[in-house]
């Protein structure tokens, strides 16, 4: 069976890399906001699978991976900020306080039509940032494609008191130990 990514993410191409096996990337291009009245979580789950649903005509025999991410605290989410001013603000808003990540995951089987889905939160803790903090680290790391402006896997660790979570790449975006779990359920071997 073929392995697709529905994303044009970078860093969840790089985590999938991971297992080596290959897999092609196809892009969802989907609308990704919100539903009025929609929990963060429910938003992050109907997502990954609307990702996954948005190529699956494209591939009869295949195993579609798609995931979202939805970082909040409360109802106040925090997107991917796209420009710097957007991320200062976005890490000023969160300084101090718990973000919580929730990532989702979908692996679609194009052949049967069974999707199995899950979902991965993070509870991220802030330390209390100054500004000048920030502002330097989102011109050294500049952030401005992840979710809540911090990118873990790089410098914005250096922002952070404490982290728990069940996989530290569903931070990045990817939860891989949920996706090797649905791999193997496909009959995939992993290792």
């Amino acid at each position: 069976m073929q392995l697709v990514l529905a994303s044009t993410s970078a860093y969840r191409r790089q985590l999938l890399e991971r297992f080596g096996i290959p897999f092609e990337l196809a892009s969802p291009d989907i609308d990704e906001t919100a539903l009025p009245g929609e929990a963060p979580a429910r938003t992050a789950e109907r997502l990954a699978l609307e990702k996954a649903r948005a190529v699956a005509h494209r591939f009869s025999d295949a195993l579609i991976i798609g995931s979202d991410q939805v970082a909040h605290i409360g109802e106040h989410r925090f997107g991917k900020p796209g420009s710097i001013e957007r991320a200062i603000s976005q890490l000023t808003a969160m300084r101090g306080k718990e973000v919580t990540f929730h990532t989702a995951l979908c692996l679609l089987n194009t052949a049967t039509g069974v999707a199995q889905q899950r979902a991965v939160p993070t509870r991220v803790r802030l330390r209390m940032l100054s500004d000048e903090e920030i502002e330097r680290y989102v011109r050294r790391e500049l952030p401005l494609d992840c979710a809540g402006s911090a990118k873990v896997e790089g410098l914005g660790i250096t922002l952070l008191d404490a982290l728990r979570g069940d996989d530290p790449n569903a931070l990045i975006g990817l939860p891989l130990i949920a996706l090797s779990s649905m791999l193997r359920n496909e009959g995939i071997q992993l290792p």
